[in-house]
């Protein structure tokens, strides 16, 4: 089984915040590959399909970001699912918005969600890192993930999250390079290709 984690905060004052984007896609996951509805299990919100040959757990932990580490142990622990079988999404402050690319293991960033599942469960699971784009300013960085999509950013959001869920098959597979190019394509394709932050020219 493979457990693929969004990381977000929970609750609806959070729901639209560029830090949430994790949630987003593993929302659009389930809906894609028609999981079974999200139910309280594992500290979190979790779910169970078939993407592709693969099953799948969805995990959305509610522990809050600094603590998601807790929710995907616990789960990893009960179905025995080796690191390498874990799959994280989370919003990227160093990709420009809308782009999408995976890695395994590295440094976290100073992503705090990120930070928790490593100091629980280790380094080296996969992470889908999905752009948002830097402030520009370290010191506006809290307020800027905390802060909810501008309207004008919300069709690459979704279009990022529905092109990641209809390759979540191709990633199931651990065909890492061909999800990446097909993520791309698809943004290419809804005319994603470049995206602005909010303010710029």
């Amino acid at each position: 089984m493979l457990l693929f984690v969004g990381l977000g905060n929970p609750g609806r004052q959070y729901q639209a915040n560029r830090h949430n984007i994790g949630f987003m896609a593993i929302d659009a996951i389930a809906r894609q590959w028609r999981f079974a509805p999200f139910r309280a299990r594992f500290q979190g919100r979790v779910s169970e399909g078939q993407i592709g040959a693969e099953r799948a757990l969805a995990l959305m932990p509610e522990t809050f970001m600094n603590e998601s580490g807790r929710a995907v142990q616990e789960a990893a622990r009960f179905y025995k699912i080796a690191l390498s079988d874990i799959i994280v999404f989370h919003d990227e402050l160093d990709l420009e918005p809308g782009k999408c690319r995976v890695k395994i293991g590295g440094g976290n960033a100073g992503h705090n969600g990120l930070r928790s599942i490593t100091a629980q469960c280790g380094n080296d699971y996969k992470r889908v890192r999905l752009g948002i784009g830097h402030p520009g300013d370290k010191a506006l960085v809290h307020s800027y993930v905390l802060n909810d999509f501008a309207r004008s950013e919300e069709g690459w959001v979704s279009a990022l999250c529905d092109a990641s869920a209809r390759n979540a098959d191709v990633l199931a597979k651990g065909d890492d390079a061909t999800f990446q190019n097909r993520v791309h394509l698809a943004m290419e394709a809804a005319g994603f290709a470049q995206v602005k932050k909010p303010g710029e020219k």
